[in-house]
């Protein structure tokens, strides 16, 4: 993954779904963001990370609530 790729697409996607969003961290092989809204947005977040463009796809997602 490129991390500055994946910030610039999280925070966009995350802008498009109304949600709020707080990069964690971002290093090549993980990434860590905290998504707070509509719950069936955040399913929709969660769906276009793991389509996300070619250089910045996330293979696994762990999901906790606050």
């Amino acid at each position: 993954m490129v991390p500055a790729s994946f910030r610039e697409f999280a925070l966009h996607r995350a802008g498009r779904l109304d949600l709020e969003i707080e990069v964690e961290a971002c290093e090549p092989m993980s990434a860590r963001v905290s998504v707070r809204g509509q719950e069936d947005l955040v399913d929709a977040f969660e769906m276009a990370c793991s389509l996300g463009p070619y250089d910045c796809i996330i293979l696994d997602i762990e999901r906790a609530t606050a």
